[in-house]
């Protein structure tokens, strides 16, 4: 809503003044009064209301011929409802009275153009821009809320373009268009208005390196649009032509939210009198965006793209390994895309280069890559074979040391929707892997925690991993999505659970089976009463718990967790040195493809046949109406400290919850 201004009447000439149709203008009745006047009168002529703002404790409203008193505690208030045909066609005239005496003392006469002034986006959220006289320069969140948003334009819509469409000042494609969020200036009046009056459109400083706004004036081609706002273009004087009562903009976002960014950017558009030397404007008005945030899908959602990389090196091919995630996929009905050699250089650590997420507008959406600072072997690929038409990508660097092990996305994950202590997370909540809480230790660079942080969506939660050698949280926890009311189970690494698996199987008479046995490559086979008499096993299995056991409480306490909602998946780590790595293939560490799980084979004791870890971890998932398949990632990733999960990486379905009618 625009801000009330006075016009002052004066009893020798005429008042001319223009005013825009809703917004209410103060007629100043007490500056210039006839001497003798202690009353006045006011009326209007069509098409403009007029009506007295008073304390009815103090004044009584005026009957018959009587008129208003001249209290200072008055205020006349005017608005137009329509534009005016030619200048200055309105009028407003306040007679003024003496005490006894009939014929008025004096007069002062306004003379109104009106004029339909009006900046307007898509503050109700449909995916439409509607006219609006309320609240524009306000956002708030929820499902009552309202505020205009704004996709960050990331994408490349054409491939004659090197960088994300954001980067260049000119349009580069008519597709360009729907990345953008629709702004409409109503400027309608007489033409003649326009000769001493100007329009012009404002942003700051800061905002100018965040928004730019293209002004349309065709339909047919590029040239018809052109960038007026933006990368320290403040203002720009608005070419309104005869009789044009709309003008087209199209706003797109130059950056996500950050550590110095809140998110929020506001435009302007002025009324200007080109005759006055004091620059004040006649009208503004003012809108208000809210830049989209970036949002990380969970396990829980469905799964169409499985990217997997193609390597060939000093440890082999993974040749194998392709074929059963091209089955997995099959399986899961979704999309295989195997990035070559060529392109990842050996580097066979997709998980860890990348994360997919996406961002939404109300009249668009679509994914965004966030590419990690470890910049590998695959640092290339997310931005050049990933990033295209309607396939966003953004990226934070370490900018003062290299990356560390932390710094890969194995270590990012993200929740299911959950609700905790009554607060609901819609969109679930990120989880981070770092050192314990006031230590020294290992963490995710700044860059990237600010980031995530400030998308607000997701508020994220520091667990502690820094007690494995790599470091990352999908070494010890993974979600899986399930049919019953909650949704999902958190699958957590657990040597307890593994030791009692075993001493179970010592007790039953099964203790010469060996760890390994199934394995067709060189490692030492160690029977499950060997494993059971090794102090030092049992020393880092006691350590890891220890270890697992912090977080499952920060879990349970962060994501409104109770012990039903957990499942322990068997698992051994040993000590190297001061870090834990996994003692055989961590299961854990899976791609969850809906209820296709691609789990790590652990090579377990065999029993009647049959591995007594995949065994066990069936009986756990498969009643919650999920498919255990394992896969042999021995040589191809588990000797390199990693697993199926560090080897894939997955896009998934955004949810159907839109993220501005959350309370943050």
């Amino acid at each position: 809503m625009a801000a009330q201004r006075d016009v002052q009447l004066s009893l020798k000439k005429p008042t001319y003044a223009v005013c825009v149709v809703g917004v209410e203008t103060i007629v100043d009745v007490h500056r210039d009064v006839p001497k003798g006047a202690n009353t006045f009168e006011v009326s209007g002529s069509s098409g403009v209301e007029v009506f007295v703002l008073y304390y009815p404790a103090r004044v009584a409203e005026p009957t018959g011929k009587a008129h208003w008193p001249l209290d200072a505690n008055m205020d006349v208030v005017v608005s137009v409802n329509t534009v005016s045909q030619k200048l200055y066609d309105h009028k407003v005239k306040v007679s003024y009275f003496g005490q006894h005496e009939e014929g008025a003392l004096g007069h002062g006469v306004l003379y109104i153009t009106g004029a339909d002034i009006s900046l307007d986006v898509d503050v109700g959220r449909t995916g439409k821009v509607k006219k609006s006289r309320g609240d524009k320069k306000t956002w708030r969140w929820g499902p009552e809320g309202y505020g205009a948003i704004l996709l960050v334009n990331c994408d490349r819509d054409t491939w004659r373009f090197k960088g994300p469409d954001y980067a260049s000042s000119q349009l580069v494609s008519l597709a360009d268009l729907q990345d953008m969020s629709p702004m409409v200036l109503s400027c309608d009046g007489p033409d003649k208005l326009f000769d001493s009056h100007k329009l012009v459109l404002n942003m700051s400083l800061s905002d100018s390196k965040r928004v730019g706004v293209f002004c349309a004036r065709g339909e047919g081609s590029l040239s018809d649009y052109r960038m007026v706002l933006g990368r320290r273009h403040l203002s720009y004087e608005v070419e309104r032509q005869p009789g044009e009562r709309e003008i087209s903009f199209y706003v797109e976002g130059l950056d996500f939210p950050d550590a110095n960014f809140s998110g929020l950017v506001s435009l302007s558009v002025s009324l200007l009198d080109t005759r006055s030397l004091s620059k004040v404007p006649l009208f503004t008005d003012i809108v208000t965006f809210r830049l989209a945030p970036w949002i990380m899908t969970p396990n829980t959602q469905p799964p169409l793209e499985l990217y997997v990389c193609s390597v060939m090196d000093d440890h082999g091919s993974n040749e194998n390994f392709l074929e059963d995630m091209a089955d997995l996929a099959l399986k899961a009905n979704c999309k295989l895309i195997i990035c070559p050699q060529i392109e990842n250089r050996n580097d066979r650590w997709i998980q860890d280069e990348m994360e997919f997420g996406y961002i939404e507008a109300p009249h668009k959406s679509f994914p965004v890559v966030f590419d990690s600072p470890r910049n590998r072997g695959l640092k290339d690929f997310p931005y050049k074979k990933i990033l295209g038409p309607d396939f966003g990508y953004v990226t934070r660097e370490t900018p003062y040391r290299g990356a560390s092990s932390l710094d890969s996305f194995g270590n990012l994950d993200v929740s299911p929707p959950v609700t905790v202590g009554g607060r609901e997370y819609p969109l679930g909540r990120i989880l981070i892997g770092s050192s314990l809480p006031k230590s020294v230790g290992r963490r995710m660079t700044k860059a990237v925690r600010d980031f995530l942080q400030a998308q607000q969506v997701q508020a994220p939660v520091e667990l502690f991993s820094d007690w494995l050698s790599v470091g990352h949280v999908d070494e010890f926890l993974s979600f899986v999505p399930t049919s019953d009311q909650k949704g999902f189970r958190l699958l957590l690494a657990s040597p307890s659970a593994c030791l009692k698996l075993f001493q179970d199987k010592r007790e039953e008479g099964y203790g010469e089976a060996a760890q390994f046995e199934g394995l067709q490559y060189r490692r030492k086979r160690k029977s499950i009463n060997e494993i059971l008499a090794d102090r030092k096993i049992r020393s880092d299995s006691l350590y890891v718990q220890k270890c697992i056991d912090w977080n499952r409480e920060v879990l349970k306490r962060e994501l409104g967790l109770t012990e039903r909602d957990i499942i322990d998946i068997p698992q051994l780590f040993q000590m190297n040195g001061s870090y834990a790595v996994a003692f055989f293939p961590d299961m854990v560490n899976m791609v969850v493809l809906g209820k296709y799980l691609g789990i790590p084979k652990p090579f377990g004791p065999l029993i009647n046949g049959r591995c007594c870890l995949e065994e066990k971890v069936r009986s756990l998932l498969e009643p919650l109406g999920l498919h255990c398949i394992f896969i042999d990632d021995y040589l191809s990733y588990h000797e390199l400290l990693g697993e199926v999960h560090c080897g894939t990486n997955v896009r998934r379905k955004p949810f159907p919850f839109k993220w501005w009618n959350m309370l943050p």
